[in-house]
C-alpha cells in the first residue's frame, strides 16, 4: 500500500456551530474551528450526490443502513492505496474509509469507530449486519491490542464470511471494535479456537452526539468567506504581476477540469485581453466538449484548439496498451496538438495560466510556479492555484457558479483521457456504466492484444494492462488469482520498432521517449547474450532489464515497450536509438562473428550460434557498427 506523503498543510477544519468544513481555525461566524485529523497530502473535496449514494448503498449491502444521514454535507478525503480509496468525513469526524479493491472488483466500507457508532448505536442487532458480540470479559484484552478470539464470541451474524467487514460489540450494544473477518460468523459462534476478528480500529465505549442536519454547500461557502477571498486575492495578485513582468499575449489551458475552470475565472477577473487553449485528445468525455462549448459560451473569448482525432487508435497497434511507464499516449494524442497550437498561434510565444496544484502529486509540489515549457520553447506556464486544495477549488466554483463538467457529479474525481492508464480501476469499472461503447472499444483493443502476447481476459479485468510492472501488492493479487502477466515472446517474421514523436518531461528529471517492438520479448535471451551491454550497465528483474550508461537511462519490458531518458531530447532520441540496435542484435544474432574481431577488449565470443558479450564490455559501440542486423537487419 502507497504511504502517506505531505505536499502541504493538512487545512481541513470543522465549525461545529455552522457544521460545515472551514479551510482554517477560524470559521467566517466568528467561532474557532475544530481541526479534523485526515491522511496526507489531504486533498479533500465535497462528496457530490453520486458519491454519497454509492457509500450508502455499500454501507446497506454490508451493515443494512446508510452510514451518512440525509441532510448531511460529507467530504472526502483521497488517501493512498492501491487502487482508489476516499476517508468518508461527516460532522466533522471521519466516519469510515471507502475503498475500491481489486481482487474482488468492487467497493468495500471500511468503518472507523466513530462510524460504526452511528450505525449500530440505538438498533436491533436483528435488522442488522456484520456484527459480533463479544464476552464482557473479553473487553478488556481488545482495548489493549488482542484480535477477537472466537472463545470470547458469544454471537455473531451468521451471514458474515470471511474477510468481511465487521463492528464488536458488548453484550449492552456498545461498540468496542472494528475489523475484518478471518472466519465465517456462523464458524466464529462453534468455534473454540481462532482468531474471529481481527481489529483494524478499538476504543472504550462512548456516546454519540449527531448534530442536526439541512446544511448545504451555500452555507459551506459563506463559513469560508474570508478564508476564500485571502486565497482568492493571492491568486489575482500573481495573475496581475506574472502577466506584467513576462508581457506576453495570455492564454489559459482550458481541460475541462475543475482546476483549470477555476484559473478560468480568476484570470477573467483580472485580465481583459486573453485566449482558451484546449487540446482534443480524441480520448476527451463527450461531457467534457460539451462543458467546452460551455464555457467558450459563458466568458465570450477566442477558443484556440486542435483535435487529435484518431491518433490513438491508429497508434495504439504499434506500440500496445500505455501504461504508467511508457505514456506514449501523451506524446501523440496531447503534447502534439498543443504545440501546434501554441506554435499556429503565438509567434512570439504566450504566457498560459494553468491549472497545476501542489496537492495532486509530489512532482507538481516540487514544480516552480512559473516555469519554461520544456516541450513547447515558446510558452511560459504559470499556476495561480498551486497552494489550493481541491475544496478551495469546489468553494470557489460554488461562489461563482460557473459552469463545470458533470462527469464530476457522476463519481469520477478526475476528468481527462478517459483510458488514462494512471485512472484507478474504479474509475474504469463505473466507465462501464457512464459509457459503455467507450469501454467496449477498449477492451476489444485489450482483449486481442491480450490473446496476441499469450495473456488471459483477466488480465485485461483486473486492469493490469496499465502497468509493464505490477506494483508489489498488485503483482501478489495476480500470484493469488493465478493470472500471469509475463507476456509470450515470439520473434518471427520483420523485427519493427516504433518511436513516439516528441518528448516530454520525466518524473525524475531530463527528457523522456517511449518506443515499442510490437512484440513480446524474450528476456531470458537478452540476458544470455549480454549484447544490451553494448548500449550500458544493465541489471535485471522479473519482465525488465534496466540499462544506464552516464546520465542516460533506459527500460526494456517483456512486452516490447522500451522507456529511455536522458537529459535533453537529443540524449534520450539517441540512446533510444543504441537501446532498439542492442535489442534487435540480441533477437537477430545469427553468430557471423564480425563483431568478435572488432571489439577492442576481447569481450566477445560465439556460443550456440550467438554472440556473447562479457561483463568486461566497457560500452564502446564498436560492435554495433559492424553488426549486419543493424546494418541490413
Amino acid at each position: 500500500m502507497s504511504k502517506p506523503v505531505y505536499l502541504g498543510k493538512l487545512l481541513l477544519h470543522w465549525c461545529k456551530d455552522c457544521n460545515v468544513p472551514v479551510l482554517g481555525k477560524k470559521c467566517s461566524c466568528g467561532k474557532k474551528t475544530t481541526k479534523v485529523s485526515v491522511t496526507p497530502p489531504g486533498d479533500i473535496r465535497p462528496a457530490f450526490q453520486y458519491d454519497i449514494d454509492n457509500i450508502n448503498a455499500v454501507s446497506m449491502e454490508q451493515f443494512n443502513v446508510p452510514i451518512i444521514p440525509e441532510g448531511h454535507l460529507a467530504v472526502l478525503n483521497k488517501a493512498p492505496y492501491d487502487d482508489r480509496m476516499e476517508e468518508v468525513i461527516v460532522d466533522g469526524e471521519v466516519l469510515a474509509s471507502f475503498r475500491f479493491e481489486m481482487d474482488s472488483l468492487k467497493w468495500v466500507l471500511l468503518p472507523r469507530l466513530a462510524g460504526a457508532r452511528r450505525l449500530f448505536e440505538g438498533r436491533d442487532l436483528k435488522e442488522m449486519k456484520g456484527w459480533v458480540v463479544l464476552d464482557s470479559g473479553a473487553v478488556s484484552f481488545i482495548l489493549k491490542g488482542a484480535s477477537v478470539l472466537a472463545p470470547g464470541i458469544i454471537d455473531a451474524d451468521p451471514q458474515i464470511q470471511v474477510s468481511d467487514e465487521t463492528v464488536v460489540l458488548t453484550p449492552e450494544g456498545e461498540i468496542v471494535a472494528v475489523g475484518r473477518a478471518r472466519m465465517s460468523g456462523a464458524d466464529m459462534i462453534e468455534h473454540n479456537k481462532g482468531v474471529g476478528v481481527k481489529n483494524r480500529w478499538k476504543g472504550k465505549p462512548e456516546k454519540i452526539d449527531v448534530p442536526e442536519g439541512g446544511q448545504t454547500w451555500d452555507d459551506a461557502v459563506k463559513a469560508n468567506s474570508e478564508i476564500l477571498a485571502l486565497f482568492e486575492d493571492k491568486a489575482h495578485q500573481f495573475i496581475k504581476h506574472t502577466n506584467e513582468t513576462v508581457n506576453r499575449p495570455v492564454s489559459v489551458s482550458y481541460s475541462g477540469g475543475k482546476d483549470s475552470l477555476a484559473v478560468l475565472q480568476l484570470v477573467s477577473e483580472c485580465l481583459d485581453d486573453y485566449e482558451l487553449l484546449f487540446a482534443d485528445t480524441g480520448l476527451e468525455f463527450p461531457e467534457t466538449i460539451e462543458n467546452v462549448k460551455d464555457i467558450v459560451e459563458h466568458y465570450q473569448r477566442p477558443l484556440r484548439t486542435k483535435d487529435a482525432g484518431e491518433a490513438f487508435w491508429e497508434s495504439v497497434g504499434d506500440f500496445g496498451p500505455p501504461s504508467v511507464e511508457a505514456r506514449w499516449c501523451c506524446k501523440v494524442c496531447k503534447l502534439g496538438p498543443i504545440s501546434q497550437i501554441i506554435n499556429d498561434n503565438y509567434e512570439d510565444g504566450c504566457l498560459t495560466f494553468i491549472g497545476q496544484r501542489k496537492y495532486e502529486s509530489a512532482a507538481r509540489a516540487n514544480s516552480e510556479r512559473v516555469w519554461k515549457n520544456p516541450w513547447v520553447g515558446n510558452q511560459i506556464g504559470a499556476s495561480p492555484i498551486q497552494d489550493w486544495t481541491a475544496m478551495h477549488v469546489w468553494l470557489y466554483i460554488f461562489k461563482t457558479g460557473v459552469p463545470y463538467n458533470v462527469m464530476y457529479e457522476r463519481g469520477f474525481d478526475r476528468i481527462g483521457c478517459w483510458l488514462c492508464p494512471s485512472s484507478s480501476l474504479s474509475d474504469l469499472f463505473r466507465l462501464k456504466e457512464t459509457h459503455p461503447e467507450l469501454v467496449k472499444r477498449l477492451n476489444d483493443h485489450l482483449l486481442e492484444y491480450a490473446e496476441k502476447m499469450g495473456l488471459s481476459k483477466e488480465w485485461v479485468e483486473h486492469g493490469l494492462w496499465r502497468w509493464q510492472t505490477l506494483p508489489p501488492a498488485i503483482a501478489k493479487i495476480a500470484e493469488e488469482k493465478g493470472i500471469n502477466i509475463i507476456p509470450k515472446s515470439d520473434v518471427k517474421g520483420e523485427l519493427k520498432f516504433s518511436v513516439t514523436s516528441g518528448y516530454r518531461p520525466c518524473r525524475e528529471g531530463g527528457m523522456s521517449a517511449e518506443g515499442s517492438f510490437g512484440i513480446a520479448l524474450d528476456m531470458e535471451l537478452l540476458e544470455t547474450t549480454g549484447l544490451l551491454r553494448s548500449a550500458g550497465k544493465v541489471a535485471y528483474i522479473e519482465g525488465v532489464a534496466s540499462v544506464h550508461h552516464e546520465d542516460d537511462r533506459a527500460q526494456i519490458f517483456a512486452s516490447g515497450t522500451v522507456t529511455a531518458r536522458g537529459n535533453n531530447e537529443t540524449d534520450a532520441r539517441e540512446f533510444m536509438t543504441q537501446i532498439e540496435r542492442a535489442v534487435r542484435r540480441s533477437l537477430k544474432c545469427m553468430g557471423c562473428g564480425v563483431c568478435v574481431g572488432k571489439c577492442p577488449n576481447d569481450c566477445i565470443t560465439i556460443e550456440d550460434g550467438k554472440a556473447i558479450i562479457s561483463s568486461k564490455c566497457t560500452h564502446c559501440g564498436a560492435c554495433v557498427t559492424i553488426c549486419p542486423v543493424v546494418k541490413f537487419g
